[in-house]
């Protein structure tokens, strides 16, 4: 199978491109946090704010901790009770350690290093250990130019007190999803980034995406191995006026990433995996390899999108709401993913707006693919099946984020239609009013980024999905972020099979009852 079927298949027919007679082995599943052996720890203060100014401060050691585990820290432990798979009517218990960006089966396939510069600790790449809420030391010393140039010069990392490096460990959840597992890693990645972009701003940190950038001389400094591992994001931060993309002069000379790692010696480190046996996936490791830049001669902004005509249809405009920053803390700790939990509720306008508005102003960040800061365009956007919602006739819409305004696609209650789609019945859509979809222009990504667009596009998705998660908790709904969904049918609804866009992940949204779980908060 060819790599471009692979990621079609991966869209479309998942039966096709995963391996067959695959099976899971439960009792051999790797942790879900990364853990290094015989490495120098710097412990991090458990005294963890509950709340969040947003104000600027200095930047202490102290002051990361509690950045690192508003991104990335485990927030709570739960216990869950589900039917055993034989039909008997014994159950079994499920234990998860709880974050605030969700993950698919809590399996967390993400990692997250930061190249830190402050003066109440070595500088250097550190791991965050989210077990034990401290940072590992991977590699002493400073790296500016280094990062710099893997960067491309586009960035002046000598004026950022930290760098964060988002990665993918590929064993992590392919023991569970198969080859499937590579697209859920990319949304991961971006529910993770879009955490963390979140996080700097109530922190007054500066902040800005890069996902263009040498990836061997990347994997090499923060020391993992491509044929495990591997770096999605680097994201550096600063508290004050950072030239984000240098742009100088076009004489300076291409960078090539073998070169680059000739200057960094390898760094012995040992990792506890706890599977005792790890099984191959060529086909991520194959597809990894295509998506990889090895010189800083390949990067590229990519084209405005191929969007539809947003004028057809009948519109409906939004209430204008106030855009006032809603309790970022409050906010995480009552996210949840409601799973059968939803209870339909009358939705207002008002509430709908509220939520895709600051979704989307949220959104917008620093990235090295647009021409213009902060103008993200539609590279990914949102549409919706709505139901039950005060003023708004039943039936599927686009949201247009220029004139805030819903544009029809087409009437109907679409609830059954969407339920038949779900590959597990875990969700009771009849009870939801609210099922967005997050869609990309997969032309876009491709003909500018190739391989690597995929990858991007998810991750983009992942971000805006944790906005609106936020944004969801932040009015007092649940939402359930799933990818077992058939796309094809959701493509049909929004009338995307003639064009270049698909429907990439599906949120359901609304009001929920209490999961019938045990959960206890980490937080003082």
């Amino acid at each position: 199978m060819s790599l471009e079927s692979f990621l079609h298949n991966l869209q479309f027919d998942i039966n096709r491109a995963n391996q067959p007679g695959f099976e899971v082995d439960w009792e051999d599943a790797p942790l879900p946090y990364k853990l290094y052996r015989g490495l120098p720890a710097v412990p991090l203060s458990l005294e963890v704010p509950l709340s969040l100014s947003g104000g600027p401060g200095p930047v202490s050691l102290e002051r990361i901790g509690h950045f690192l585990w508003y991104v990335y820290g485990i927030s709570g432990v739960s216990e869950s009770l589900y039917p055993d798979d034989t039909g008997s009517e014994e159950v079994s218990p499920i234990h998860s350690c709880r974050r605030f960006a969700p993950s698919g089966g809590a399996l967390y396939p993400n990692e997250l290093y930061i190249y830190l510069k402050l003066d109440d600790l070595p500088h250097g790449i550190y791991h965050y250990n989210v077990l034990h809420h401290q940072i590992v030391l991977l590699r002493e010393g400073n790296v500016d130019s280094y990062v710099e140039r893997a960067l491309g010069n586009r960035c002046d990392i000598s004026s950022c007190f930290a760098t964060a490096f988002v990665s993918t460990r590929f064993w992590k959840n392919y023991f569970k999803y198969n080859n499937f597992s590579y697209r859920l890693q990319g949304l991961d990645a971006g529910v993770l980034m879009g955490q963390l972009l979140e996080t700097s701003k109530r922190f007054g940190f500066e902040s800005g995406v890069y996902g263009q950038f040498l990836d061997a001389a990347i994997n090499r400094l923060v020391g993992v191995s491509d044929e495990e591992e591997s770096v999605y994001a680097v994201i550096p931060l600063s508290v004050g006026a950072t030239n984000w993309a240098v742009g100088r002069s076009g004489s300076d000379r291409v960078v090539m990433s073998q070169e680059l790692c000739r200057e960094l010696p390898l760094v012995d480190l040992e990792v506890y995996e706890k599977s005792e046996r790890v099984r191959e996936f060529p086909k991520l490791l194959a597809v990894n390899e295509a998506s990889k830049i090895l010189s800083t001669g390949e990067f590229h902004k990519r084209g405005k999108p191929c969007v539809d005509d947003k004028s057809r249809g009948t519109e409906i405009l939004l209430p204008e709401v106030e855009s006032s920053p809603y309790d970022f803390a409050e906010a995480c700790r009552n996210r949840q993913s409601p799973e059968m939990d939803f209870v339909m509720g009358k939705v207002s306008l008002e509430k709908l707006s509220a939520l895709v508005k600051t979704a989307v102003q949220s959104y917008s960040y620093r990235s090295d693919l647009d021409e213009v800061p902060y103008d993200n365009g539609d590279e990914v956007s949102i549409v919706g099946c709505f139901y039950n919602v005060e003023g708004v006739p039943d039936g599927a819409y686009a949201y247009d984020r220029s004139r805030h305004a819903l544009r029809e696609i087409q009437t109907g209650d679409f609830r059954l239609e969407l339920q038949k789609g779900l590959s597990l019945d875990n969700l009771n859509l009849l009870q939801v009013p609210l099922c967005l979809h997050i869609i990309g222009n997969r032309k876009s990504y491709r003909d500018t980024l190739g391989y690597r667009g995929y990858r991007i596009m998810q991750m983009e998705a992942g971000m805006l999905v944790q906005r609106l998660l936020l944004a969801s908790s932040a009015l007092g709904f649940g939402g359930h972020p799933l990818l077992g969904f058939d796309t094809k049918r959701t493509d049909h609804i929004y009338k995307l099979d003639s064009e270049n866009q698909t429907t990439l992940i599906q949120l359901p949204i609304g009001p929920s009852r209490q999961r019938a779980w045990l959960k206890g908060s980490l937080m003082n």
